[in-house]
């Protein structure tokens, strides 16, 4: 749902409706007023008068489509009644300067403003503060509504911006997530290629170090294909791959050491045996490490970020938890997620992440205080 779409959700199903019975009101109060007026010197009442004022506030129904003849015809009914010997208050006439002044443009309701102010005056149908006051409210009311349309446009354009920022970084980081799982099979079939000659080379002489090679080599074939199934989720074009080594949980202290020499205090924690995972489980989760120390150093100010991993079963859990500040709900998950950073692409990048691995991130502020990062990725079979 828009920016426009929340507005009329908003304002309820009989905003189209009220314009229209809006108008029906002001006709009909114009009306009352200035037949009140008309006869409140103790002046007979008759049909001609009644029947001419009638007019002219039912012709005030169609002041927001034709201002300019309904101001036309509410000073000729004026000019009616003056003629006929009556003293008419110009309530017809102020409504429809003021309708004027809201609906067209400034130097149109102008222009019609300065006759019929001469008009109302010379034939002393009323002051002229009164239909100067008017017109000056039409107008700030047009001033105040273009402000308002300008504002929900510019909302609305935020919005679709945003959108278009979040889809390009989900883009950028698929792409670079299949850049770096493109590194890591290549290096996997390179590994089964040697192995392969190897025992083929030892296969006569040597058949139980040939087994055990091939031993090895179908474990990696079988994490190449889960990898494989990753990347062709994501590859939309040929992206040339980075030559980069690319980072694991070995080299997880020494990011935390830079971390820590750039002040922001951290803690490791690992549960659990650590054992060998699939290069792209690794992978994802020094990434989602590296990405939560960089949001809690910009953003949150904290005095302490735990990072701990935990090695059980089917999974691996990477928590990343800061006792900083943050703007999430508590417990959200990632529908309430704090979007820390410009247009909140690092938890983009994180989501793309956890979903190619198949498994569940939560994101955002924790009763006790400070923003919380919780992945769990999937590993063996699953993987």
């Amino acid at each position: 749902m828009n920016v426009a779409q929340r507005i009329l959700a908003v304002r309820g199903p009989w905003a189209a409706h009220r314009p229209v019975l809006f108008d029906i009101v002001l006709a009909a109060a114009a009306t009352v007023v200035e037949t009140g007026l008309l006869f409140n010197d103790g002046t007979r009442a008759a049909p001609v008068p009644i029947a001419v004022t009638v007019l002219a506030g039912a012709a005030l129904l169609a002041r927001r489509r034709f201002a300019v003849a309904v101001t036309a015809a509410a000073v000729a009914a004026a000019a009616v009644l003056a003629a006929a010997g009556y003293s008419p208050g110009g309530a017809p006439v102020v409504v429809a300067l003021w309708s004027l002044a809201e609906t067209r443009d400034r130097r149109v309701s102008l222009a019609v403003l300065v006759p019929v102010v001469v008009f109302l005056t010379a034939a002393s149908v009323c002051a002229p503060p009164a239909p100067v006051g008017a017109w000056m409210l039409g107008a700030y009311m047009q001033t105040r509504r273009r402000y308002v349309r300008a504002v929900e446009e510019r909302a609305a354009t935020l919005e679709r911006e945003r959108d278009q920022l979040d889809l390009i970084a989900a883009q950028r980081e698929r792409a670079a997530i299949a850049r770096e799982l493109h590194d890591i099979v290549a290096h996997s079939v390179t590994v089964m290629l040697i192995g392969v000659r190897g025992a083929r080379d030892v296969l006569e002489t040597e058949p139980r170090v040939a087994a055990r090679t091939l031993e090895r080599v179908e474990t990696s074939a079988e994490q190449s294909l889960a990898e494989l199934r990753r990347i062709l989720v994501l590859l939309r074009g040929r992206h040339a791959a980075e030559t980069r080594p690319q980072p694991s949980l070995a080299d997880l202290d020494d990011l935390v050491a830079g971390y820590r020499a750039a002040g922001l205090p951290v803690r490791m924690e690992i549960a659990g045996e650590p054992v060998d995972l699939p290069g792209g489980v690794e992978l994802s989760a020094y990434r989602i490490i590296e990405e939560a120390l960089t949001n809690a150093l910009k953003h949150a100010g904290a005095t302490l970020v735990t990072v701990r991993l935990a090695y059980g079963g089917a999974e691996l859990e990477v928590r990343v938890h800061d006792d900083g500040t943050g703007t999430g709900e508590p417990g959200s998950g990632e529908r309430g997620a704090d979007r820390r950073g410009p247009g909140g692409h690092g938890l983009v990048g994180m989501r793309e992440r956890v979903a190619l691995l198949g498994g569940e991130l939560e994101t955002g502020r924790v009763p006790g205080g400070g923003f919380r990062v919780a992945a769990r990725l999937p590993v063996g079979e699953r993987a």
